[in-house]
């Protein structure tokens, strides 16, 4: 185990309550494995910081406090509490979650075929992100690590139920942090419709939202996810 890669064996005990079922993702703090509790067997979500003595001060705590402030956004997992484990003889923070149901997004899109959705398939996703993200804008706050690694997935009647694994701690919220979130939405778009070959046979509608990636066109039309979820409910087909 080196300071940015775990790799943590199903069954391995973590802290004092739990164990490792499986690998779910990453980001650039740490990573997020499914454990279970060891007395109940209950499934929680646990993100696992790479470097304790890297870790700014209070900046656990104030990730502790904007999950708590994000309770009722739906896109965030419930947060529990935080621990400590030890990991090849050094002590490492965690941050322990609700477990939810579903599939990575960068895992689903592996499986579909050319290994991307339809039009009509992400810009579906797209819009369920949106809604998700939305109210986590309006409460002032960002996510700041929107990415496909990070982004559990479900289908659900017509549309997908989504979640976020995981936040990046960038310090307070800015405009330009909530701008940030609205750039990486209109990359999953086009990582989703395929990248590079899906874009350049892509129809209007989504090369309308893409831009060709200039962050200096979206900006102009997307802000927030709020008018990223507006222009995709007056679509024309």
């Amino acid at each position: 185990m080196d300071s940015t890669h775990f790799d943590l064996r199903p069954g391995l005990t973590l802290g004092r309550n739990y164990y490792i079922v499986e690998f779910l993702g990453k980001g650039w703090e740490g990573e997020v494995y499914k454990v279970a509790e060891r007395n109940t067997g209950i499934p929680r979500a646990a993100k696992l910081f790479y470097d304790r003595a890297k870790i700014r001060k209070n900046q656990l705590t104030r990730y502790a406090r904007k999950l708590y402030k994000l309770r009722k956004c739906t896109v965030v997992t419930p947060y529990h509490h935080r621990d400590i484990a030890r990991v090849g003889g050094k002590q490492f923070e965690i941050l322990v979650s609700d477990f939810v149901e579903g599939e990575m997004l960068s895992s689903f899109l592996q499986k579909q075929n050319r290994k991307r959705l339809t039009e009509f398939e992400a810009l579906h996703l797209l819009y369920s992100l949106c809604i998700g993200i939305e109210p986590i804008h309006l409460l002032g706050e960002y996510h700041g690590d929107i990415h496909s690694n990070n982004i559990m997935v479900k289908r659900h009647g017509l549309g997908f139920d989504v979640h976020l694994l995981d936040f990046f701690d960038l310090g307070r919220s800015t405009r330009e942090r909530i701008q940030w979130d609205v750039y990486d939405l209109v990359d999953l778009l086009y990582e989703m419709t395929g990248e590079a070959s899906g874009y350049r046979t892509a129809g209007p509608v989504v090369k309308g939202i893409v831009k060709g990636r200039k962050r200096g066109l979206i900006r102009q039309q997307f802000r927030t996810a709020s008018q990223l979820r507006i222009a995709l409910e007056n679509l024309s087909w």
